[in-house]
């Protein structure tokens, strides 16, 4: 019997990158969410040939949000209070 030579990665393999990029994904867009969706949409808006200021001024202001809840000193104990704070600035 001879042994073969795998090459490459197998499809299950594959599934689970797949699925690592997946949530790494999920979670810069959940802690960027708001910002990132301003600049989506500000993005649309200039390639739509109209003006975006109100898009930039909403993307600066949601990443002044997440700014200060940043800066914030929070621990496992009270790690919730952040989360309800991110949220509510989404």
């Amino acid at each position: 019997m001879k042994k073969r030579k795998i090459k490459g990665m197998a499809a299950t393999e594959y599934v689970l990158v797949l699925a690592l990029v997946a949530i790494a994904a999920i979670g810069v867009y959940s802690f960027f969410g708001k910002t990132l969706r301003n600049q989506v949409a500000g993005l649309a808006t200039e390639l739509s040939g109209r003006d975006a200021a109100d898009n930039i001024k909403a993307s600066q202001d949601a990443a002044d949000d997440g700014k200060d809840v940043a800066d914030q000193n929070y621990n496992l104990g009270n790690y919730n209070e952040a989360a309800n704070k991110s949220a509510a600035s989404n």
